[in-house]
């Protein structure tokens, strides 16, 4: 049988496109925790998140041709969720204010208590705590922590996905971790944050590859 749990994203591309559709799956399995972390920091709650992934999965599937591998993968499917998660938020605001509601542009759409709906994610005080604070931070500064000390991007890779400069990308780092630091008054792991576990992770291959297949 063959491993393809060795195969690279490139290998994994090109026999989807040549009509190995079933391998998307391991797409999805790979980069479910990033895309997760991502939709999260927005301040979209657990379903909205998933909902969000779904549509980043599908998007990605039908411009696989277009990833020309100039760039890593893990960056190119992220700045299709960060896209998603930013069309969903401006389409909630102007729903809002034709709804004559009281708009904030300041803040994102989704408040900390829709943070707080999901509750297999309040099982540990730890990620509440740091979840919290990450939710009170701006969003320019919560984005690049979270692709630099959660989703793991080096610099170049989060320069490159928030199309800012890389000394900016330092900046905005030192001064999340600092507002951080007001909050939170132990040091945590932030892989601890916002864990997509295998029962969500199994829920997620499914959705995405029953679209893909109606395709």
């Amino acid at each position: 049988m063959e491993r393809t749990d060795k195969l690279s994203v490139n290998e994994i591309i090109n026999r989807i496109l040549q009509g190995e559709k079933s391998l998307y799956e391991i797409i999805v399995r790979r980069y479910n925790p990033y895309l997760y972390k991502t939709g999260r920091s927005y301040n979209y709650n657990h379903d909205d998140t998933q909902d969000l992934m779904q549509d980043t999965y599908i998007d990605a599937y039908k411009n696989l041709a277009q990833f020309e591998g100039r760039s890593d993968f893990k960056t190119w499917i992220v700045r299709i969720m960060l896209n998603n998660c930013y069309r969903k938020k401006e389409k909630s605001s102007f729903k809002n204010e034709i709804m004559g509601e009281t708009s904030d542009h300041s803040q994102p759409v989704f408040t900390n208590k829709n943070i707080d709906t999901e509750k297999t994610y309040q099982n540990r005080e730890l990620g509440r705590v740091i979840e919290s604070a990450l939710a009170k931070m701006p969003l320019d500064y919560r984005m690049v922590f979270t692709l630099r000390n959660i989703n793991g991007m080096n610099v170049a890779e989060t320069a490159e996905t928030l199309n800012i400069s890389e000394s900016n990308v330092k900046v905005r780092l030192n001064r999340a971790k600092a507002m951080l630091r007001k909050q939170i008054e132990k040091t945590y792991s932030p892989e601890e944050i916002f864990e997509f576990n295998l029962i969500y992770c199994d829920a997620m291959v499914d959705r995405v590859m029953n679209k893909i297949n109606e395709l």
